[in-house]
Parts: structure tokens; sequence; C-alpha cells
């Protein structure tokens, strides 16, 4: 595996640990419903993309020409970055209200698996067995986690179930067909966490009632969404998808909720069962099986740099 690729996928990896404090920080900001808290946090990671813009590396043109230049996108890449990143949020929250949480969740955590069957269209890329028996064991210990061993699935939540799947396709889809837009930079994904920050707020006030954070702490959650899981992960993610093995963030991917999990543990907000083991065990060794090659990659270039020094001596 090229160097170039072990590191893009690195980078993805770090917005999988980044998603994993989701759910610790939403529990922390209060009572603010979804789509408000969604909105919030994009709007931060449009502030940190303009940022970036204005006063990151880049070429000699004036920071307006710079800003603009973010948004003279193609149609279709534009459609594949808000419907990626709304469409996903839009489905997921929709899921959750149309169906029990369990059930939804564990659907809409088809998506790793889903950009490990998709990437076998994208081009130069052959799927391998380790591939997707590593992903099917993280999936199962996803299902343990999320579900504690029993799960039920009822006709009258089929609404809800499908709007799961649409989420799971939405999200799958976006990181799979994100590679074949990889002249398009990451710093793009800003204009795409600013369109979906202004469709948040709508869909806020068509379905929500309005409830702001609290006091400080509510907001310093928020702060987190929006720089952390909700925010700068979409940047990294993006770069991963685009230039690393995107078989391998899937398979890792379902380190997520797992780790998402432990941190609900240590900060006395779960607790520890069999299930957390049994999830432990299935998500790590699922990873570490579909990540097989990078290892080997990396095994052996780290062999070939101690064997150099000794061959000059």
């Amino acid at each position: 595996m090229p160097r170039e690729q072990g590191r893009a996928t690195i980078v993805g990896t770090v917005a999988v640990l980044m998603w994993a404090t989701l759910a610790l920080l939403t529990a922390q900001s209060g009572q603010v419903p979804p789509f408000l808290l969604v909105g919030l946090s994009f709007t931060l990671a449009f502030v940190v993309g303009m940022a970036v813009w204005i006063w990151g590396p880049g070429d000699e043109r004036s920071r307006v020409a710079r800003v603009r230049s973010q948004f003279r996108l193609p149609l279709r890449v534009w459609a594949l970055g808000v419907g990626g990143l709304f469409g996903y949020h839009f489905f997921y929250f929709l899921a959750l209200r149309s169906a029990p949480p369990v059930e939804a969740s564990l659907i809409a955590y088809l998506w790793p698996l889903l950009i490990v069957v998709f990437s076998a269209f994208l081009p130069a890329e052959r799927l391998r067995w380790w591939h997707v028996a590593g992903t099917l064991a993280g999936l199962l210990g996803t299902a343990i986690l999320v579900t504690g061993g029993e799960v039920s699935f009822k006709s009258q939540f089929a609404p809800g179930y499908a709007a799961a799947a649409v989420c799971a396709l939405l999200w799958s889809g976006y990181s799979v067909l994100s590679r074949t837009v990889r002249q398009v930079p990451s710093t793009a994904v800003g204009a795409f966490c600013g369109v979906t920050a202004i469709l948040s707020f709508g869909a806020h006030f068509s379905l929500e009632t309005t409830v702001w954070p609290a006091d400080t702490g509510e907001w310093l959650a928020v702060l987190g969404l929006g720089l952390g899981p909700v925010g700068t992960a979409f940047y990294l993610w993006d770069h991963g998808v685009k230039h690393g093995e995107i078989r391998v963030l899937g398979a890792a991917s379902y380190g997520a909720p797992l780790l998402s999990t432990i941190l609900l543990i240590v900060a006395g907000l779960a607790e520890v069962t069999w299930q957390v083991g049994l999830a432990c065990i299935l998500i790590t060794g699922g990873a570490l099986l579909a990540a097989r090659e990078l290892l080997k990659a990396r095994g052996a270039e780290a062999a070939s740099s101690r064997d150099g020094p000794a061959r000059a001596g």
C-alpha cells in the first residue's frame, strides 16, 4: 500500500475516533432538539471551513476569491455533499421518530458494511474475503452492543426501518462516491456544512420546539460537537475516503459505537456488561482482520528501515 494511502487511512480513522465522542457530547448538550443541535454544530463546522479558506495554505488569490472558489462546484458534487451530510442526519432522526431506537440504530449501522460492499464497484479496487469477514465481525459486535443481545422488529415500525435503511444507503453511497470526485479538495466540505446547517435549521423550525442550551456546560458540549464529531470529523473522513483504503475505513467505523460506549462507561452514564466485552473482541478483531494489508505494509516498511542502517554499517 502506498505511503500516502496509508496516511490518508489514518486520517479517516481519526474521524471515527471523533465520532465516538458523539453520544457523550450529545448527552451533555441537555434537551436541545436534534435538528437544532445539528444546525448549531454544522454552523460551527462551516466557520471552521471559512477559517481554513481565509487563513489556511493556498494560492495567492485574495481571500474573497478563495472563499468564492469553494462554492463554484459542479451540481453533482453539491448533490453528493449536501445529500450525504444533510440526508444522513435527516433520515436518521426520522427513523428515531418512527421506530424504536435500538432497531433503527442497528439498521442505520449497516453503512460500514455497505461501504465495503460498494467499494468493489470502484475502479482499481478489489474486495478480498478478509475485508468482508472483518466488517461482518464488526457488524455482529455492533449488533450485540446496540441491542444487548435482544432485538424485535415489528411491522408497524416499517416506515422507521425504511428511513434507517435510506440513512445507511445515503452515508455509504456518499462515502464511496466521494472517491469518484477526489479532485475536489476536502476544504469544500465547509460549503456542504453551511448548506446543511441552513437545511437543519429549516427542519428544526418545521418539526421541533426550540430549546436552547441551558447553561455554559451545554453550550460547551455544542461547541465540542461542532469542532469534533459533527464538524472537523467530516473534513477528515472526506480526505480518508478519497485517498485512503476505503475498505479498512469501513470496517474500522464499527469502532465508533464501541468507543462511544466505553466513554459513556467512564463518564458513569453506562455500565460494563458482557455484551461490551464481546463487542470489543469482535469489533477490534474485525478491524485488524480487514486492515491486514495495511498492517503488513507498515511492518515491512518498519523492517526495511531497520535493515537499512544495518546494511550500511
